[in-house]
């Protein structure tokens, strides 16, 4: 699991489930603070190359989007497979996509 910032862009990478969410928790925290310092107000994420996601990984995604408005920032995701939908959809993070 990985966050690779790019300006305005967050690209998500890698295993989302609770493996890759505990080896990489230093890599979310700093994207945080890259997007706060590029002052921009809105940043698309996109999880086009996200190979495997479950409620663990999306419910971490979520709390990392709500960071990310308490900073200012709207969070907008893009480029979400109909696999990732559907796991959203189970896990009752319907609010991942709603923004």
């Amino acid at each position: 699991m990985t966050v690779r910032m790019e300006g305005a862009e967050a690209r998500l990478e890698g295993d989302w489930t609770v493996s890759g969410v505990e080896k990489n928790m230093a890599s979310l925290m700093l994207s945080l603070e890259q997007i706060e310092a590029s002052g921009t107000k809105l940043v698309m994420i996109d999880c086009g190359r996200i190979d495997k996601a479950d409620t663990c990984g999306l419910q971490l995604l979520n709390v990392w989007m709500l960071c990310a408005r308490l900073r200012g920032v709207k969070p907008k995701l893009i480029n979400v497979t109909a696999t990732m939908r559907r796991s959203i959809r189970k896990s009752g993070l319907n609010s991942l996509t709603d923004s």
